[in-house]
C-alpha cells in the first residue's frame, strides 16, 4: 500500500482558492482559516464572528476540505437559508474543488442532502392515488388542479435525475407535493420497496456517503442530532454557517403540533386496513379534541384541564387501538405493505405528540419542565384553526449532548458577539460561559474569536438614534416618527430601507407616505420579496419598506441603498408562549429572563439589519434606529454593544447633510 501524500498547508490552500475566486487574501479572513484549522486538530469547538466581506466560506471550506481529505472522513456543513446552500454547491464548492485538486492529488468532492420529503417518491407516485379530500375542502376545482399538478408530476419524473423539489420549476403547492413524497417514518425502506434501486432519496444519500463536503441545513442537521435515526453520512466535524439561526431552527423541529384535522387524517389514512369501528372511535377522538379546543383561548398552557386530559387520553389509546388492529405486515403484498406504513406513521406521530402533551405537565413547577405547551390559531400552511403545540423549553441540553458531544463544532455568521461577546448565545446553544471554571470535565470545550470586518465601519457609516422622538407606542407610528422617517427618506434621495417590526407599521408608513415623498416608494406584499429587492436595486431613487425577512435576507451593494431605517427594537411580542416561557424560567434560576431571552432576540435582529447597510467596500451610508429606548434604557448598552462600530450621533442635521453629499456624490 503507497504511504500516504503529505498534503499542503491550509495557508497554501487557501491561496489557491483565493486565486481561483478572483478575490484577494484578507487578514480576517487568514485568522480565521487558521483558528479552524486549530479547532479540527485540537478538537474544541469554535464560535467565529466574520463579518461581510471577510469571505467566511472560503475561510472554513479550506480547512474542512482538508480535514476530510486528509482524514478520509466527511465534513457536514450546514446553513440555515437557501440561498447559502445554492452558493456552496453551485459556485463556491465547484471553483474550490477545480483550484485545489492539483495540491490534493485529487479533486475533492461535495453533495447537498435534505430531508426525504424534499424527494420526489417512486413508489407513491406510481401507487393508488392518495388525495385526501379533507386537503382541499371537498373543492372539485381544487381536485383538478391537484390533478393537473400531480399528472405535470409525473411528466417531470421522467426527466429528473435527483427528484429534488427545488428543482421543480414552477413549483407546486405543499398539498400537491404530500402526494408524491413520503417521510422516513412513512418509506416502507429501500429492501422492501418495489423502485428501491430508482429511489431519489436514497441516490442522494448514497452520494453525501461519498463526498467530502456535504451541505444540508439546519433543520436536517436537527433531524440528526435530535431523533436517534442517523440521516447524515458518518462524520466527526460539523460547520455551522448562519449559526444565529442555529436554535430557532433546532426548535421548530423538536415542536410537536396536534389538531382535530391531523387525528381524523389518521383515522382515514386506515381505510380497509382494520375494522370500521376501531378507526371509527379515533375518528370520534379527533372530534372530541375540535370541540375541547375551540372552547378554549389561544395561549399557553400552565395546567391541563380535566377536559383536555381526557381528550388526548382518548386519542392516545384509540391510536395504540388502531396499531394493534394492524396486524403484522405481509411481504406478499407490497402496495398493502406500503398503505400500512403510511397509517402506522399517522398513528405513531398522532399518539407520541399525545403522550407528549400529556407528559408534559409531570412536573408541578412549569419552569422546571421540558416542554412548554400553548394553543395556537393557525396551522403551518397559514390556515386559520387551532393548533395544540409543544415546544422545549430549552434546546441547549439537546445540542450539547447530541451536536457538541458527538462532533467538532464549527460555528460562524457575521453576527454572533451579542453585547460585545458570545456568551448570550453559548447559553442557548448548551455551551459554558467563556469565563466559566475548567475543572468541570464534561463542560464542552470551545473558544470564540471575532476575526472582524474589512470594512472601516466608523469611515464607512453613521449609526443615527433618534433620541427625540417618543418612545414606540401600541397604536402604530407615531406623526412625528413619519416626519423623521420622510426627512431621511428625502435628504437621501430615496435609496433607503425600512426595516419594520410588524408588518402592520410598514404598511401604515407606506400609505402615509408614498404620496408625500418625491421618490419612488415600495413595500413588502407589493409583489414578492425576491422582485421587489431587484426593483429597489435596480433605481437609486427607490426606496423598499417591508418586515421580517428583509431584515436578514437583503443584499444590495452599491449606491442604491445608502440608508437603513429601523423603526423600533425589534423585541419578540411579549403573549408570545415560548418567550414567556423561557424569560420565567430564567427569572426562576436567578437570571435576567428579559436580557437572556427578548434582548439576546432583538440584539441579532438589530445587528442582522444593521449589517444590510454596507455589502461593498465602497458602500457608505446611515443606519437610522427611530427608537430613542436603546440610548435611554438600562439595556440600552448591550443593544449598542452589538451593532457594528459606526461612528454614532444623535444630530439629525448631521445625518441629513451626510446623505444630501452621499446623493450628490
Amino acid at each position: 500500500m503507497p504511504a500516504k501524500t503529505t498534503l499542503p498547508g491550509v495557508a497554501e490552500l487557501l491561496e489557491a482558492a483565493v486565486e481561483a475566486v478572483g478575490g484577494t487574501r484578507r487578514e480576517g479572513q487568514d485568522a480565521m482559516v487558521q483558528a479552524v484549522r486549530k479547532a479540527l486538530t485540537s478538537g474544541e469547538h469554535l464560535a467565529v464572528q466574520a463579518g461581510t466581506g471577510t469571505g467566511k466560506s472560503l475561510a472554513y471550506l479550506v480547512p474542512a476540505i482538508h480535514h476530510a481529505v486528509d482524514k478520509d472522513r466527511s465534513v457536514v456543513v450546514s446553513t440555515a437559508t437557501i440561498a447559502l446552500q445554492r452558493q456552496l454547491v453551485d459556485r463556491d464548492l465547484p471553483r474550490l474543488a477545480k483550484a485545489l485538486a492539483p495540491l490534493l492529488g485529487r479533486a475533492p468532492t461535495f453533495a447537498i442532502l435534505k430531508g426525504r420529503r424534499n424527494y420526489l417518491c417512486l413508489n407513491k407516485l406510481h401507487g393508488p392515488d392518495d388525495v385526501d379530500p379533507a386537503d382541499e375542502l371537498f373543492d372539485p376545482f381544487a381536485v383538478s388542479a391537484m390533478g393537473r399538478a400531480v399528472k405535470r408530476l409525473h411528466e417531470w419524473a421522467d426527466t429528473t435525475k435527483k427528484g429534488d423539489r427545488d428543482e421543480l420549476v414552477p413549483g407546486v403547492t405543499e398539498a400537491v407535493w404530500r402526494q408524491v413524497s413520503v417521510t422516513a417514518r412513512e418509506c416502507v425502506g429501500a429492501s422492501k420497496c418495489p423502485v428501491g434501486d430508482d429511489c431519489f432519496a436514497e441516490l442522494a444519500k448514497a452520494e453525501a456517503g461519498r463526498a467530502d463536503i456535504v451541505v444540508t441545513n439546519h433543520a436536517l442537521l436537527a433531524i440528526d442530532a435530535l431523533e436517534g435515526r442517523p440521516v447524515l453520512p458518518e462524520h466527526d466535524v460539523v460547520v455551522v454557517d448562519e449559526a444565529h439561526e442555529l436554535v430557532d431552527r433546532v426548535t421548530g423541529v423538536a415542536t410537536a403540533e396536534l389538531t382535530s384535522g391531523t387525528v381524523g387524517a389518521a383515522a382515514r389514512r386506515l381505510g380497509k386496513l382494520v375494522d370500521q369501528a376501531v378507526a371509527d372511535r379515533l375518528a370520534e377522538a379527533g372530534e372530541g379534541l375540535a370541540m375541547v379546543l375551540d372552547d378554549l383561548p389561544p395561549g399557553r398552557w400552565d395546567a391541563l384541564s380535566p377536559a383536555a386530559a381526557g381528550v388526548l387520553t382518548t386519542i392516545r389509546d384509540s391510536a395504540g387501538e388502531c396499531r394493534q388492529s394492524l396486524g403484522p405486515e405481509r411481504r406478499d403484498d407490497p402496495e398493502g405493505s406500503a398503505a400500512r406504513k403510511l397509517a402506522l406513521a399517522a398513528l405513531d406521530e398522532v399518539s407520541e405528540v399525545a403522550v407528549r402533551l400529556l407528559d408534559a405537565f409531570s412536573e408541578p413547577d412549569p419552569s422546571k419542565r421540558r416542554d412548554v405547551v400553548w394553543l395556537g390559531e393557525q396551522g403551518p400552511d397559514g390556515s386559520r384553526h387551532k393548533v395544540l403545540r409543544a415546544a422545549p423549553l430549552w434546546v441547549g441540553g439537546l445540542l450539547r449532548e447530541r451536536l457538541f458531544g458527538r462532533s467538532t463544532v464549527v460555528l460562524t455568521s457575521a453576527t454572533l458577539a451579542l453585547g460585545g461577546n458570545f456568551d448570550a448565545l453559548a447559553r442557548q446553544w448548551g455551551l459554558p460561559p467563556s469565563d466559566a471554571p475548567s475543572e468541570e470535565s464534561d463542560a464542552p470545550k470551545w473558544s470564540g474569536m471575532d476575526v472582524g470586518s474589512p470594512f472601516a465601519h466608523a469611515r464607512s457609516g453613521i449609526l443615527y438614534v433618534a433620541k427625540r422622538l417618543p418612545p414606540p407606542g401600541r397604536d402604530g407610528l407615531a406623526p412625528a416618527t413619519l416626519d423623521e422617517i420622510a426627512g431621511l427618506v428625502e435628504a437621501a434621495g430615496g435609496r433607503t430601507l425600512g426595516l419594520f417590526s410588524s408588518t402592520r407599521a410598514a404598511k401604515q408608513a407606506t400609505e402615509a407616505l408614498r404620496g408625500r415623498l418625491s421618490t419612488p416608494l415600495l413595500c413588502q406584499g407589493d409583489d414578492s420579496t425576491m422582485q421587489l429587492v431587484k426593483k429597489f436595486a435596480e433605481d437609486e431613487a427607490t426606496s423598499l419598506f417591508g418586515t421580517l425577512s428583509l431584515w436578514q435576507g437583503v443584499d444590495v451593494p452599491g449606491p442604491s441603498l445608502s440608508c437603513v431605517i429601523i423603526d423600533r427594537i425589534p423585541f419578540p411580542r411579549p403573549d408570545d408562549p415560548l418567550v414567556a416561557a423561557r424569560q420565567r424560567a430564567t427569572d426562576a434560576r436567578g437570571g435576567n429572563g428579559f436580557l437572556s431571552v427578548s434582548a439576546t432576540h432583538a440584539a441579532l435582529l438589530l445587528a442582522q439589519g444593521a449589517g444590510r447597510l454596507l455589502r461593498g467596500m465602497d458602500d457608505r451610508g446611515v443606519v437610522a434606529i427611530l427608537d430613542s429606548r436603546i440610548a435611554t434604557a438600562r439595556y440600552g448598552g448591550f443593544l449598542r454593544a452589538s451593532l457594528p462600530p459606526f461612528w454614532a450621533t444623535d444630530d439629525r442635521e448631521k445625518v441629513h447633510a451626510a446623505l444630501r453629499r452621499l446623493r450628490g456624490a
